[in-house]
């Protein structure tokens, strides 16, 4: 009788899934697991936004400097330089962040993944400003 009830159950979840493809690990979050999935979904959501800003940012560069390589090449130079010092500070920042959470602990994980998504989110927004036609 539980299979059943299990089996429909999941069924149901699985229409409900299949009905709203919107739906994120974020929507009606109540228990820790969930918060994990809600954490994790919007880290990496905000990670592949920051990336995604990032190549358009170097599309961007080529597109206003195309007539001068070597200064597109430089200022792209100097964005690669700069993404990557940001991260290793987005790193740093969020590991002062969660102390003195263990690390492993579902606590730090949440906490980690809340503030990657957050920084990702800003520095995000300040990428997508750069060079933006006026």
């Amino acid at each position: 009788m539980k299979t059943i009830f299990l089996a429909l159950a999941l069924f149901a979840t699985g229409a409900h899934a299949a009905a709203n493809p919107d739906a994120t690990p974020c929507d009606g979050v109540d228990e820790d697991k969930q918060t994990l999935e809600c954490s994790v979904y919007s880290r990496d959501t905000a990670v592949k936004l920051l990336d995604e800003n990032f190549e358009n940012l170097l599309e961007r560069v080529n597109t206003q400097y195309g007539a001068n390589k070597t200064e597109a090449n430089d200022f792209i130079g100097k964005l690669k330089a700069a993404e990557d010092a940001w991260k290793k500070l987005r790193d740093a920042d969020c590991e002062v962040e969660v102390f003195p959470a263990k690390k492993g602990t579902k606590e730090f994980n949440i906490g980690q993944n809340d503030c990657t998504a957050r920084m990702s989110d800003e520095r995000s927004e300040y990428l997508d400003s750069i060079l933006q036609p006026e």
